[in-house]
């Protein structure tokens, strides 16, 4: 996608305008992936942060976390860090999609691994980590989900809209819902026309009480592999939602149902 080709956001800005006149709000969340250590990329997505005045909900992957990330979070506390996995290893089979906890693990192996990603970067970074668990590639196999609050996890979030507030008792689910990347093709941003026809769907969907509208919407990114198209469509995006119905919805260690 050209970078300074003219966006046609009117389909956008129609369906927003739709929601001022009901009067309803937007929790809107942020969750970027494969955190590992300070980047120039990082310092790029700490500034937008800032600008846009939206904290990024940070997905740090325990096996290979690098100490010097809990002081620069320290620096930039609009940076929140979970736990994605462990190690961002994929297990599943040959022919299956990629998952790092597959139904066909021995789920010891895989309790094992969570429980020691949740107890590291507790270590690493204290108070300010989220009991929120992020597994790679959005999947995990369902029957280990009511072991995840007995760990210590408060929320699981993957991606599409949730089916239900709980992925278990005692866990909520909070998930992400747009991801401006084309992982499968060109690895740059998805037609933005697609992406503002997603959004309009989903809004659409949740003004028609078709789809949970107490569940945060969340923006997917993984600064790591950004490109300008993506950063540009990615910012214009929440700026037009944050002066819109928009209303910043920051997790926290206490209570993440919602």
């Amino acid at each position: 996608m050209s970078t300074d080709r003219p966006l046609d956001w009117s389909p956008l800005e129609v369906e927003l305008a739709q929601w001022h006149r009901t009067g309803l709000t937007l929790p809107l969340w942020w969750r970027d992936d494969d955190a590992i250590e300070p980047t120039a990329q990082m310092n790029q997505l700490s500034a937008l942060s800032q600008n846009l005045a939206l904290p990024v909900h940070l997905a740090v992957i325990p096996a290979h976390v690098k100490p010097e990330l809990a002081d620069y979070l320290t620096d930039n506390p609009t940076l929140l860090p979970l736990v994605h996995g462990w190690a961002h290893k994929n297990h599943a089979g040959r022919d299956q999609k990629k998952c790092e906890f597959p139904t066909q693990r021995p789920a010891q192996a895989s309790i094992g691994d969570i429980e020691q990603g949740l107890r590291d970067l507790r270590a690493l970074f204290g108070a300010k980590l989220l009991p929120i668990f992020v597994p790679p590639w959005n999947r995990i196999a369902p029957e280990l989900l009511p072991s995840l609050p007995s760990l210590g996890f408060t929320a699981l979030s993957t991606f599409t809209p949730r089916q239900s507030p709980l992925a278990a008792p005692g866990l909520a689910q909070i998930n992400t819902h747009l991801d401006p990347i084309d992982w499968k093709r060109s690895r740059s941003l998805v037609a933005p026309e697609r992406l503002i026809a997603q959004v309009c769907d989903q809004l659409r969907a949740r003004r028609e009480g078709k789809a949970d509208n107490h569940e945060p919407y969340g923006i997917l990114t993984h600064h790591l592999v950004h490109d300008a198209a993506i950063w540009q469509f990615t910012e214009a995006l929440i700026k037009r939602l944050m002066q819109g119905p928009g209303r910043v919805c920051q997790l926290d260690n206490k209570e993440n149902s919602t």
